[in-house]
């Protein structure tokens, strides 16, 4: 048998990188169906769309489903030849790394007394240090631990620092971190009345989404810090904050309008400051969001003018 498109076989290597996210790490070590696989074919026009479509998630059911007669349209069938198929077809992946699955967090730590989150909270950043367990290390300026009250009713849970955040030392403070602010207000608080963080403390190359293993090392730090402050609401600000607070990936639409129970506080989901920047569209959908967190703390929710 010829060997496969390499664009399509970067798509077999990005699904198998979202399963192992998922847990799901020796599947593709199974041998391949000949007759299956001779069906999959990338179109001439149409490789990248294939690649980006399983690089986003938004394919996940595309390898499943592709030898059904309603498969997508970016795999076309082909009748197999028989001389050319072995029995046996192993797809190799020796430049993928295994993955860990999410976290899964302890029980939530006994209460700490008011008058002594301050000092927990710093005996976290002190067993932090000068943090090298991951490879965030080598690339950021400063770490950034957290900003806000420690005995805050309220906390805002991103993805990573940015550029300002990096050079400052503290989350939020960039063009997305005065639209926090603003939301913030808009809710009838100040900055200082929260307590805000992120799933991880170093910034990530690019602004990029932080990797599993990063993100995995970092958040178990994150959960203490969500212990120890025990807010009675929690807003998980993006995809990547959500998925970790909740140890499973789903869809952003599916999770916002709705209140999760996460250690013994409520969750509300809503879009990044930095999504809402992009689209400015999606701004009424996220004050819905912060209106239900308002309900949860008791405040009273502004009525139309």
């Amino acid at each position: 048998m010829s060997p496969l498109d390499p664009v399509f076989q970067q798509a077999l290597l990005a699904r198998i990188r979202f399963y192992r996210e998922l847990g799901i790490a020796d599947f593709y070590r199974r041998p391949l169906d000949p007759a299956l696989l001779a069906r999959f074919t990338v179109p001439a026009s149409g490789p990248q769309a294939l690649l980006e479509a399983a690089v986003s998630g938004e394919g996940d059911g595309a390898l499943a489903q592709g030898a059904t007669a309603s498969a997508p349209a970016v795999f076309a069938p082909e009748q197999p030849a028989a001389s050319s198929v072995s029995s046996h077809i192993f797809l190799e992946e020796p430049q993928i790394p295994p993955r860990k699955p999410f976290f899964a967090p302890p029980q939530p730590a006994a209460p700490i007394a008011p008058a002594d989150r301050s000092a927990a909270l710093q005996l976290i950043r002190d067993e932090i240090g000068d943090c090298s367990r991951c490879p965030l290390h080598r690339g950021r300026n400063k770490l950034v631990f957290a900003d806000g009250d420690p005995n805050a009713r309220l906390m805002f849970v991103g993805e990573g620092p940015g550029a300002d955040e990096d050079a400052q030392g503290l989350p939020f403070v960039g063009r997305a971190g005065q639209l926090l602010n603003n939301m913030i207000a808009a809710m009838g608080l100040r900055r200082e009345q929260v307590y805000i963080a992120n799933i991880v403390k170093c910034r990530p190359p690019g602004n990029r989404t932080p990797e599993p293993e990063e993100a995995n090392t970092c958040v178990p730090f994150l959960f203490r810090q969500i212990d120890i402050v025990r807010p009675q609401v929690l807003v998980a600000l993006g995809a990547t904050a959500a998925t970790y607070l909740l140890g499973s990936r789903q869809p952003l639409a599916g999770l916002r309008g709705h209140v999760h129970a996460v250690r013994g506080t409520q969750l509300i989901v809503t879009y990044h400051p930095a999504y809402l920047l992009r689209d400015p569209r999606q701004k009424k959908e996220a004050w819905a969001d912060l209106q239900i967190a308002m309900k949860e703390l008791g405040l009273k929710v502004p009525g139309r003018a």
